[in-house]
């Protein structure tokens, strides 16, 4: 734990961690240089690749399911987080 205490480096010690950067950046680098640069997904082939259109139906909602599940509701609403997520 004592590495990570604040502490003033030496000229030494500056060159040293530049070294690391560069090795890390370069063996970064070469990694890099070995993907294939062409962009080209894969291709996939299917036999049947859409879907049937069928006769689709609207379940109808209900009012009372939905306010037996929500959180937070008064009478006639349900209270939805308000920024919350923000953070």
């Amino acid at each position: 734990m004592e590495d990570f205490i604040f502490h003033r480096i030496g000229e030494q010690e500056k060159e040293e961690i530049k070294k690391k950067a560069k090795q890390i950046m370069d063996s970064f680098s070469k990694k890099l240089s070995k993907i294939d640069e062409t962009g080209e997904e894969p291709f996939v082939e299917r036999e049947n690749c859409e879907r049937e259109e069928g006769e689709g139906k609207c379940e109808e909602l209900d009012r009372d399911l939905m306010f037996e599940n929500a959180p937070e509701k008064n009478k006639d609403f349900i209270i939805a987080e308000k920024g919350g997520w923000e953070e």
